[in-house]
């Protein structure tokens, strides 16, 4: 009977760890495909000790049920977009969402990369969430079926956002309506009219398949779109410190891959979507991008103080050194 014992113990200790790793988007994107990334680098990092279940494309949770799910134990890994947290009372989160705060990654990598983003991951501790990466995903733009170039195009039209209140007021700065939809639902839409453009950016636009009921894109890059890759906290605590310290060093490269892919992925999505003959992408003139700038100015001061200056003046002094 000890003999017994002893054996099926042996064999449960052998059992590996599982990680179920749920994202919104599809395989083919670059968070899609840093996931994977980071699934091979653990599975061969720990030889087989920790086993990376990946579900891409909403397979176990839409937008709204995933923060949830993590909290809950449901699942023990998200790569949310950062504006998902707002709506938990981490509105400091929001700062990434606001227009025309960062002109490029580099500015977006001095706060991530930096005591900010350190600061703004803590925050989510109280709730359960530990913060393991940002992930940069590029930056947004708008799509419709009617040609936009300038502000005033956008006027009257129904247009798609993520949950977060300053896109919401973002949008209706230059005088549309949004409407806020799971990724997932947002083809469909576009195709039955329930919208009539999307805020985005240009990897969901494609992989999405957005653009084939998409007629028009304006290139915009009004506000930067990236994730937070976080971990179920209470998960995180019981890993044992060797396996922790893996996974956290595969999040680094991983995330290193991740941030390349998004710069060449959103390069390729361009070419592919003009390559397709169904939607056309309109660069603004300097001119009209100061218009595109000054027409969200109001968005950026109603939204500031739900943020906090103090989120926002330690966000610009990160971008300036």
């Amino acid at each position: 009977m000890a003999t017994l014992l002893l054996g099926s113990h042996a064999v449960l200790a052998a059992e590996p760890i599982v990680i179920k790793f749920s994202h919104v988007v599809a395989v083919d994107t670059p968070k899609g495909q840093a996931a994977e990334y980071f699934k091979k680098l653990v599975e061969e990092r720990t030889k087989g000790q920790v086993k990376i279940q990946i579900y891409p494309n909403s397979q176990l949770y839409k937008d709204k049920e995933e923060l949830e799910a993590l909290q809950m134990g449901s699942v023990q890994m998200l790569a949310p977009t950062t504006s998902k947290f707002g709506p938990m009372g981490f509105k400091e989160f929001e700062v990434f969402d606001m227009p025309y705060v960062f002109m490029n990654e580099d500015q977006v990598h001095k706060v991530t990369r930096g005591p900010v983003g350190n600061s703004l991951m803590q925050k989510l501790e109280s709730r359960g969430i530990k913060g393991l990466a940002f992930w940069d995903n590029g930056f947004r733009v708008f799509s419709a079926n009617k040609p936009l170039k300038v502000p005033a195009d956008l006027k009257g039209q129904k247009i798609r956002i993520n949950s977060s209140k300053v896109n919401q007021a973002i949008i209706q700065s230059v005088g549309a309506l949004p409407q806020t939809m799971a990724l997932s639902e947002v083809y469909q839409a576009m195709q039955t009219g329930v919208v009539d453009g999307a805020d985005g950016n240009v990897s969901n636009l494609y992989t999405q398949k957005q653009y084939e009921v998409q007629k028009y894109v304006v290139d915009t890059r009004h506000s930067y779109s990236g994730y937070a890759v976080v971990v179920n906290k209470p998960f995180w605590d019981k890993l044992p410190p060797d396996i922790r310290t893996t996974l956290e060093g595969a999040m680094r490269d991983a995330t290193v891959y991740n941030d390349q892919m998004a710069e060449k992925d959103t390069n390729l999505a361009y070419e592919r979507i003009k390559a397709s003959g169904k939607t056309q992408v309109y660069v603004p003139s300097t001119a009209e991008k100061a218009d595109w700038v000054k027409a969200m100015q109001p968005a950026f001061n109603d939204i500031a103080p739900r943020i906090g200056m103090a989120t926002i003046n330690a966000v610009r002094s990160a971008i300036a050194k």
